[in-house]
């Protein structure tokens, strides 16, 4: 049985978006569409809202398949050692959640998809993001289905936003994701933008991606309702 593959990009902005779209005409090359993690505000005083030539991006690759994942609100704002939803109330979560929703909404780019910076989330963020309208959470054990109360299972293989870079990791990211592709599971696999832009990281992502499809995985991203297993039918 074959299972599916998810790979998402986060960091996503004026500086990087070169990158990433390259990074993105491969993976439309192999039928691989991907998960674009977008949040409004970022470090360097960087606004979404205030970067027309990557939301008219982010628009056209949502067109052609792409998936629009909330990847927090505020991350220049929140202690470099700490994820910025992994300790909040639920109350300052559904704050945080609403205002980066009215960006989005702003911005053409709204989505009922939420993926928490660095994969972590509090039970009060958990708790916040239903009741802000939200359907779909992926953390960094699994996803949820936030209306049925459903969770696949599932690691993520990730380079930056929290996870490790070096060539080992690298090396050891492409032998588990072969492992879990070879038994026919869902592969979730995540790069940062900046890391894109290295030869090592990237060049692991695409060897991960390669042997993934080779052993039959269905190229998917997080989608509410999906079709991803354990999470039901469209």
């Amino acid at each position: 049985m074959s299972g599916e593959l998810i790979v998402s990009v986060s960091g996503i902005r004026d500086a990087t978006r070169d990158v990433v779209d390259d990074f993105a005409r491969e993976m439309s090359a192999r039928g691989v569409p991907l998960s674009l993690f977008v949040a409004p505000r970022l470090k360097d005083h960087y606004r979404l809202v205030n970067d027309h030539e990557t939301q008219e991006w982010l628009l056209e690759r949502r067109e052609g398949g792409d998936a629009i994942v909330l990847h927090g609100y505020d991350q220049a704002a929140t202690k470099s050692r700490r994820a910025e939803f992994a300790a909040l109330p639920e109350h300052e979560a559904r704050l945080r959640l609403l205002a980066a929703d009215r960006v989005l909404e702003e911005t053409g780019l709204r989505t009922r998809l939420f993926a928490p910076p660095r994969w972590l989330a509090s039970p009060g963020a958990v708790a916040a993001l239903p009741r802000t309208g939200f359907r779909l959470m992926a953390d960094i054990s699994g996803i949820r289905d936030l209306d049925r109360g459903t969770v696949t299972k599932s690691r993520v293989f990730g380079i930056g936003e929290g996870a490790k870079a070096e060539p080992w990791w690298c090396r050891a990211m492409v032998i588990g994701a072969g492992r879990v592709a070879r038994r026919g599971e869902l592969l979730r696999l995540a790069i940062s933008a900046p890391h894109l832009a290295k030869f090592g990281p990237r060049q692991a992502v695409l060897d991960a991606v390669d042997i993934a499809l080779h052993h039959g995985a269905e190229p998917a991203v997080y989608r509410w309702p999906g079709r991803t297993v354990g999470l039901g039918a469209a």
